[in-house]
């Protein structure tokens, strides 16, 4: 039999999946679904669901996708519902206060970085690119400032050797489920108490811009090898080499002696090793436009760059 609390989920992109699926299979009774309105997307731009609205179809759930909360129709059809609580993941929509205050327990939200560290829309890059050596999940009550609100229960990972944004996304997107449903009794009836947040130590994990993908080889290979893992899968780190734009998959930090940064030193089957402003990046996987990504033994079997340089800028 399902529980009687009835819960409102509100959640957009793939990271959301994982704990509106927690939320099903732990017979909580999830009365509707929001989510964002269909986009284009694809080459053909054809208005594609996203993948919440397409899991909570897959279970048969109500679907609800206002453009805002502006209009009082979609307050009131909110309220309609009679929600105890509402469980807010990446839904991509700053919810208003009388959105927040609308089901009895209000609204919870499920954030992707150790609160306070990484308020903001990009918690899982901004972590990978400072070198954290953590990173984790918080459950906290929502009220009108940007993920200021107190935290129920913080969960805590280990970020591993060659961690990059998308297999970080991936263990929290999990780990987030699994936080949720052990946080939720609790916050149900009262026994788990939200502790606020101290403000001396929060910072803000700015959105992503394109133009931060370009390296500047003048920086340490360190700096450059974050790069590279913070910005995969999305926007990809990238240089110029001549005429010819790279997009850099994957990389590592080795030893090696100064030389003007972005030369290439050598060129040779285990990867591309380049001169930065300290110490060398050997590049793995790369890839050139109209080519697929590609190990680095692949390329130089077609290209011979040893000697070259590589630009500092994106210009």
């Amino acid at each position: 039999m399902k529980k009687p609390l009835r819960i409102l989920f509100a959640g957009t992109p793939a990271f959301s999946v994982p704990p509106l699926l927690a939320l099903i299979e732990a017979d909580y009774q999830v009365t509707a679904v929001y989510t964002q309105p269909d986009r284009p997307a694809g080459r053909g731009r054809k208005l594609t669901p996203s993948p919440v609205k397409t899991t909570a179809l897959q279970h048969g759930l109500p679907v609800e996708q206002p453009a805002n909360f502006k209009n009082p129709v979609d307050i009131a059809h909110l309220a309609a519902y009679q929600a105890d609580l509402m469980v807010v993941v990446a839904y991509g929509l700053l919810l208003p206060e009388n959105v927040l205050n609308t089901p009895r327990l209000g609204c919870i939200n499920i954030h992707a970085s150790l609160l306070p560290r990484w308020r903001g829309a990009a918690p899982i890059q901004r972590a990978v690119m400072a070198g954290d050596a953590n990173s984790g999940i918080s459950i906290m009550q929502m009220e009108k400032g940007l993920d200021t609100g107190p935290v129920y229960l913080h969960q805590s990972i280990l970020l591993s050797v060659g961690e990059t944004s998308g297999s970080l996304h991936d263990k929290l997107s999990e780990l987030g489920a699994h936080t949720l449903i052990k946080a939720l009794p609790g916050i149900i009836d009262g026994r788990l108490a939200a502790e606020p947040q101290d403000e001396h130590q929060a910072c803000y994990a700015h959105k992503l811009n394109k133009s931060e993908a370009w390296i500047d080889w003048q920086q340490s290979a360190s700096q450059i090898l974050r790069q590279i893992q913070a910005f995969n899968p999305w926007p990809v780190a990238q240089t110029r080499l001549g005429k010819m734009h790279w997009r850099i998959w994957e990389a590592e930090e080795i030893p090696g002696t100064i030389n003007t940064p972005g030369t290439i030193i050598s060129a040779k089957p285990e990867g591309i090793d380049v001169a930065t402003g300290n110490q060398l990046l050997r590049i793995k996987r790369l890839q050139i436009p109209g080519k697929r990504t590609m190990n680095a033994r692949d390329f130089i079997n077609a290209h011979q760059v040893q000697g070259m340089q590589f630009d500092s800028k994106s210009s």
